[in-house]
């Protein structure tokens, strides 16, 4: 990623200033997994997005593009802390976490160790991220948690029982789905009926999005999305860095 100065334009892999730390964290079932841990610069965060990534064995990482690029920006442009690491048996160039693949299950440990880690530092108002299956980890495990709420970006829903996602209706946890209209596998009109029992679930359908979240536009559209919902004083989002 570019390290960008101020007065440059915020777009594809840019680095904004932060506290960067390289963590590890460990499972209840005795696993290390790597990850990292981004914080404002010259303050206090505001809150906290725990970023749960894509299916490992379809290629998704720690460093899946909107993950990468929500810790590169948004704890300058937004006050947030942003944790993101690899799920059991998931490299990344940060490296490899123990473990093997849990098809959706085991991972709850993988959850559950972040949100210990959460608590340990004090890291404010926690919120889930999910991107695609990370989606199926956050509603499947997160309602145990102390989070605010989930926000699910490109929800397959393929995991999650209807029970599980009728579970978060009157939880007091905010759900958010980011519901592209091009998605391979949910499309808003599906996902208006899936979600339909959790009645304060926030939809929200992205003209012309698709699963994978592909470019600049797309890219702010689901940034702007989480920021809304976390810290809407910090918007609008700028695309340079003054």
């Amino acid at each position: 990623m570019t390290v960008l100065g101020r007065g440059g334009l915020i777009k594809g892999g840019v680095l904004l200033p932060a506290r960067r730390e390289e963590i590890e964290l460990q499972t209840s079932d005795g696993l290390t997994l790597v990850g990292e841990l981004a914080l404002p610069l010259d303050r206090e965060p505001v809150a906290t997005l725990v970023t749960l990534h894509p299916l490992p064995t379809a290629g998704g990482f720690m460093d899946s593009h909107i993950i990468r690029k929500a810790a590169a920006r948004l704890p300058a442009q937004a006050d947030l802390a942003v944790l993101r690491f690899n799920f059991r048996g998931t490299s990344s160039p940060r490296g490899l976490s123990e473990g093997v693949f849990g098809e959706g299950i085991a991972e709850e440990h993988d959850l559950a160790a972040a949100m210990r880690f959460v608590a340990e530092r004090a890291l404010p108002h926690p919120w889930l991220v999910g991107w695609s299956f990370g989606t199926e980890v956050a509603l499947k495990f997160g309602l145990s948690h102390a989070i605010e709420g989930a926000i699910l970006l490109s929800p397959p829903l393929h995991r999650t029982s209807a029970a599980e996602v009728e579970a978060w209706a009157g939880s007091g946890k905010r759900v958010v789905a980011v519901i592209p209209e091009l998605d391979t596998y949910l499309r808003p009109p599906e996902a208006a009926e899936r979600f339909a029992a959790i009645a304060e679930a926030e939809l929200v359908p992205v003209i012309g999005g698709k699963h994978l979240w592909v470019g600049e536009a797309q890219t702010h559209r689901v940034l702007t999305e989480i920021v809304a919902r976390v810290n809407p004083g910090a918007l609008p989002l700028s695309d340079s860095w003054l």
